[in-house]
Parts: C-alpha cells; sequence; structure tokens
C-alpha cells in the first residue's frame, strides 16, 4: 500500500514535479499525479472525448460542445479538493491519503459508463430497444468500464480500493468490505454523489461547466462552497451565511432543465435519433454491448455516422431519418403544456400516441380530414415528459441541507425559511408536457385529439364557481353561460396568471362554434387549452400564403400527390446522373 501512495505522500515539490496539468476552461490549471494519470491514459477514460456532455443540445446550442471528458476531469479536480479541504480542517476525521485518492478516482470516472448522447441513451434508447433492462443505468455501465479498465492495464490500485471506489461512485456507503469506513466515514460518500440531499461536486461542476458553454452567467462560487463544508454528525454542512448560494444552485439546476436540457427542439432531436437507433437495431444490435465492455469502449457519439456511411439496405430507414436531421426536417412540436407534479401520473396514462390516435379515429372530432384521419398512425406521434424539479423531486432541497453557524461551528440543524428568504416557490417541480408530430401533414390533426384527451381529463383542484364579471366579455363565444365552473390549482400549486386561470377564452373551452360550445357546457372543464399554439383541425405545417414548407413530413408517409422533400428530390437526382 505504501508503495502505491508514493506519489500523493512525497514532500510536495516533488509530487508536483511529478504532476501533470491539464488547463481546463471552468478550473483553470487542475493538477493529477502520475498514479491517477494512469488511469486516464486508457481508452476507457479516453472514450469520454468523444461523447457530448449534454448529448443533442449541441445541435441547438453550438457553445455546448464540451464533452464528458473534461467534466470527469473536474469532477476529480474538485473531489480532491474536498477531501483534502475536509482533511486539513478537520483533522481528527482520520481523512488519509488513501481515501482521498479513492474519492478523486470515483470522481474522476463516475462517468465511465455513458452511453452515446449521454442521457438519451441511458433514459430513452435502452429501455426501448430492451425492456428487460428497462433500469439499467449509466452508473452500473460506469461501475463495470472501470473494472474492465483495472483489469486491462493492471492499474495500480488494490481490489479493496476498486470496491471503495464503485461505492463512492454509487454513493452507497453500505457496499464497503470494511464495514468501518462506511460507519466512521459516511461523509466520504457525500463527495461524489449524495444520495442524501442531491449536493455533490458531480452537480457543482456540470451546473457551472454547462452555463459558460450555453452563455450563461452565474453567481456560484464553488471555492466558496467547498470551502464552506464541514463534516458534523458524519454528515457535509454549509455555513448558514451560504443558504443563498446553495438555493441559487438548486435554481439554476431546474432553469437549466426548463431552458435548455428539454429544450424542445433538442427533444424532438432526440426523438429523431432513437428512431434511427431502433430502424438500426435489428441489424446492428447496437443495445447488446451495455453488458460487454470490450465491444462497449467504441460506442460513442460517432455512431450516427457509422449509419450515415453504410451501404446496407437494412439500414435504409435509419439513413433516411438521419438525413431528415442534417437537412433540419425535424419533428415538430404540435401542442405542450406544464402539469402539476401530482398530476403527472395520471395525465401520463391519459395522454399517449396510441390515445391521441384513437380519439382521431373515433370520429368525435368535427372539421378534419377524413383521408388523413385514415393514415394516421401511433409512429406518427411523440408524447415527450419532462420532469422539471430543484434536484429533490417537490421537496425543497434545502429542507435536506444541514447548516451550521460561525458562533458553533460543531452543531448543526434544519434551516428556517425565514433564516433563508420567504420568497421560494410554493412548489418545486412539475412536469412539462409536449406532443410532436413526425409527419407535419398531421400537425391539425394530432392537435385536436389530443386537446379533446385534454379537455375530458378529470380535474384534480377544486371546482369554483366563476361570476359574470370574471370574464372578458369580448374573448367568449356566443351561447356562453354567465354561470360556469371553472377548473383553479390545487392550493398547493403555483398561481398562474388570471388571464389564464380564471378567465377562460373560447379556445380554453373547446370550439368556437356555438353548437361545441353549448355541448361542451354539460360537463365541468378541467385544463385549459394553450392558447398560443391553437391551429385548426386541418393544419397541414404549412401557412396559406407561403410554398409547402419541406420540413415536418415523414420520407416514409409522404401523402399522395405532393412534393418530396428537398433531401428525397436530391437523392434520386444523383440516382439519375450517369
Amino acid at each position: 500500500m505504501a508503495s502505491q501512495l508514493e506519489p500523493d505522500a512525497a514532500p510536495t515539490h516533488d509530487r508536483l514535479s511529478q504532476t501533470r496539468q491539464f488547463k481546463d476552461g471552468v478550473h483553470d490549471y487542475v493538477l493529477f499525479s502520475p498514479r491517477i494519470c494512469s488511469f486516464i491514459d486508457t481508452k476507457h477514460f479516453q472514450r469520454l472525448r468523444y461523447i457530448k456532455q449534454l448529448g443533442l443540445t449541441y445541435y441547438v446550442f453550438p457553445g455546448a460542445s464540451h464533452n464528458r471528458f473534461e467534466h470527469c476531469l473536474g469532477v476529480g479536480h474538485l473531489a480532491r479538493l474536498m477531501a483534502v479541504h475536509l482533511r486539513d480542517t478537520q483533522p481528527s476525521l482520520g481523512i488519509t491519503d488513501q481515501h482521498i485518492v479513492c474519492v478523486e478516482l470515483a470522481g474522476l470516472c463516475h462517468d465511465l459508463g455513458h452511453g452515446p448522447w449521454s442521457h438519451v441513451w441511458d433514459n430513452i434508447f435502452i429501455p426501448t430497444a430492451l425492456p428487460a433492462k428497462k433500469k439499467w443505468t449509466h452508473e452500473q455501465a460506469s461501475e463495470m468500464m472501470f473494472d474492465d479498465m483495472v483489469e486491462t492495464y493492471q492499474l495500480d490500485i488494490t481490489p479493496e480500493e476498486v470496491t471503495i471506489v464503485k461505492a463512492l461512485i454509487a454513493g452507497d456507503k453500505d457496499r464497503c468490505l470494511d464495514e468501518r469506513l462506511g460507519k466512521t466515514m459516511p461523509f466520504l460518500f457525500e463527495i461524489v454523489a449524495n444520495q442524501r440531499n442531491g449536493l455533490d461536486v458531480d452537480k457543482f461542476d456540470y451546473i457551472l461547466r454547462d452555463c459558460q458553454a450555453v452563455g450563461d452567467k452565474g453567481n456560484l462560487s464553488l471555492s466558496r462552497l467547498i470551502n464552506s463544508a464541514r463534516v458534523i454528525n458524519g454528515m457535509i454542512c454549509y455555513d448558514i451565511k451560504d443558504a443563498n448560494q446553495i438555493y441559487e444552485l438548486c435554481y439554476t439546476r431546474f432553469s437549466l432543465h426548463k431552458r435548455i436540457y428539454n429544450h424542445k427542439t433538442t427533444k424532438a432531436i432526440e426523438y429523431m435519433v432513437i428512431d434511427a437507433l431502433l430502424e438500426a437495431e435489428p441489424h446492428l444490435k447496437i443495445a447488446d454491448h451495455v453488458d460487454k465492455p470490450k465491444s462497449y469502449v467504441f460506442l460513442n457519439d460517432n455512431l450516427l455516422n457509422k449509419i450515415e456511411e453504410s451501404t446496407e439496405k437494412e439500414l435504409e430507414g435509419a439513413r433516411a431519418i438521419i438525413e431528415r436531421l442534417r437537412t433540419r426536417d425535424l419533428y415538430k412540436v404540435v401542442d405542450f403544456k406544464v402539469f402539476s407534479h401530482k398530476d403527472r401520473e395520471m395525465v401520463k396514462e391519459n395522454i399517449t400516441p396510441e390515445k391521441i390516435v384513437e380519439v382521431a379515429k373515433s370520429g368525435v372530432l368535427e372539421g378534419v380530414d377524413e383521408e388523413l384521419v385514415m393514415q394516421l398512425a401511433p409512429k406518427h406521434v411523440a408524447v415527450n415528459w419532462s420532469m422539471l424539479h430543484y434536484g429533490r423531486g417537490e421537496k425543497n432541497p434545502l429542507d435536506e441541507v444541514a447548516f451550521y453557524g460561525k458562533g458553533n461551528p460543531d452543531r448543526c440543524g434544519k434551516a428556517d425559511y425565514s433564516d433563508i428568504s420567504l420568497l421560494m416557490p410554493s412548489s418545486f417541480a412539475e412536469m412539462c408536457m409536449r406532443v410532436y408530430t413526425k409527419d407535419g401533414t398531421f400537425h391539425g390533426l394530432i392537435q385536436a385529439a389530443y386537446r379533446h384527451i385534454l379537455k375530458n381529463l378529470p380535474a384534480t383542484g377544486p371546482i369554483e364557481e366563476v361570476k359574470d364579471d370574471d370574464f372578458v366579455p369580448e374573448t367568449l363565444a356566443p351561447g356562453i353561460s354567465d354561470n360556469i365552473k371553472v377548473w383553479t390549482p390545487p392550493s398547493d400549486s403555483p398561481l398562474t396568471p388570471r388571464e389564464f386561470s380564471r378567465n377562460p377564452s373560447a379556445a380554453s373551452l373547446g370550439d368556437t362554434s356555438r353548437g361545441r360550445v353549448s355541448r361542451s357546457l354539460g360537463r365541468t372543464p378541467s385544463f385549459s387549452e394553450n392558447q398560443f399554439t391553437a391551429v385548426p383541425p386541418n393544419f397541414r405545417g404549412e401557412s396559406p400564403s407561403r410554398p409547402r414548407s419541406k420540413r415536418g413530413r415523414d420520407v416514409s408517409d409522404t401523402v399522395e400527390g405532393m412534393r418530396p422533400r428537398k433531401s428525397l428530390r436530391l437523392s434520386e437526382q444523383a440516382t439519375a446522373t450517369p
């Protein structure tokens, strides 16, 4: 063990003379010892150079070109800083050089298992392609790749340390062979993957790095948070002075998910890539590599290029989808809405591609093109659900953080809202839903079917009688009664603007025709429709004043008589050229 720790235990000037420096865009120069660099200089770790940190978000935000490689270097660097800070400020904790090395390696290798385009692979593709592995996670793959890395390169690490590193990656202190480590130093397992409250150096790095990549300017100070950390009662606590910094970190996480990670166009591209992979899966068997480290090591974002340059007939469908992606012929948003956290399961169960198609074909919709109705199938529809929160679901993340005061640094406790701020939201989680059409021809039809489902969903909040003077008269269709019960959010849901929640327009109550509205008055309306996305039921993704758009149509399902897509015309011309 002593020989293994020599690089980190040597005098400072000798250690620095052997240390390699990496210029990082977020943390400036980060230093790693020769022992740590032996893990970096493997194909398992170098593979992370070719996996985008934000996956397909790069197609929407050109600055988001950073990769898992630099993120892992940053997390390894911060993990070491945190462990060294705790050791130096609280010697009684008994943190050794071996502990620091293990924490540093855990931070460095925590994302070894990410597949192509990061979370697109493990959150969407694998559960769809391999239903038996629906609970498979990239953390499991990280442990698999770490084991294979150590075995392949015979790295300088003991079996005991391997177990500790993998337990640190998982944030599970109960997995250590040495039970004393989990019992006497549970705080070590909160540095890289904090399962208690989500505050860890992984989050510290990616939030700051992603903000910088997309051009956001935040007020986060990682050095302040690390220097504020202190172990009390076996857990990492923070100075109450830094409570607002921690809240800002959690809010920034929510904001990134809302604006960047779940951007409507990013999600459209994700569905296109997944469809291309699923088209290619029967021939390439891509998903089978998830438990084969020798082949998984070659999986990265270049997968689309390999499919695109192929000539096999079996991959023709996948190539057609990729061609649409290259020419920006993307799937289109038909409608979107934000639901409360409590409504998520009920709404997810009722709004599905299959049920949208079922309603479209049921004959209950008016003003639709019957020819399109016959052609519509679930494969033309995608419904995306994105859970957006501050890091702890519907809970206030600060409720799970322990704080201490400068006057009594050995006692910790939960902070009262009045100790931090009284302007926090009433809800910390919401669900954003978007309905997409993969063929712009069906835009209006899909929206009409979705909205029919939406207005028939059961109301989950109290029903409130709205008086005559609560209406905006000019927005109401003729014949609407002046005594209607309208759904209002539950008392624990965030308030919505008055005009959207209590002043129903004709669009929010159904069709603007007198007959349709009067028929709908026999029941209680529930969820309001999005007034900003409404189109006629026969809308086909084009403006009558412009030539037909080349975007939003499916190559294999183009309606007869319409002009082929530009990419299809070009390919036909190339084939016809002698």
